[in-house]
């Protein structure tokens, strides 16, 4: 049975791991990942016992918008609903908000957002700067 949480309870080391299994970058910078999932406006967790089985961050300003940042899933839990209920839960928490945005890093996943009543944008386009370096790692 999976269980959901707002709690920041995970380690370090649970949080890596799950990162390390999706194959996210942020892993090999545990102690900056930790940190900001710890200094997030929201975490929610999905928990089968002691195993961390998925993840979603957003950020938010308090009021207007909130951003959607992170929805991963362990790929032995992935299938099971659990990056759907993360988002129904996020929708939930910040229904009272003028905008929930999210940036997929895949536009393969962007059906997956449309299905929970996100909007592709038309002539929206992602934007990034990844400050990828050695010094970063610490």
């Amino acid at each position: 049975m999976i269980t959901y949480t707002e709690e920041k309870q995970f380690t370090q080391e649970q949080v890596v791991a799950l990162f390390q299994k999706v194959g996210w970058h942020s892993a090999e910078y545990p102690t900056r990942l930790y940190k900001a999932l710890m200094n997030s406006s929201t975490v929610i967790t999905a928990w089968d016992g002691d195993r961390l089985a998925g993840l979603a961050r957003a950020l938010d300003d308090t009021e207007l918008v909130a951003y959607l940042k992170y929805i991963l899933v362990d790929p032995d839990y992935q299938g099971l609903g659990i990056a759907g209920t993360l988002v129904e839960m996020l929708k939930e928490k910040y229904k009272n908000y003028l905008y929930i945005d999210g940036m997929p890093d895949e536009s393969k996943n962007a059906p997956f957002y449309a299905k929970h009543g996100f909007t592709i944008l038309e002539d929206g386009v992602a934007i990034e700067i990844w400050n990828q370096s050695e010094e970063l790692k610490y």
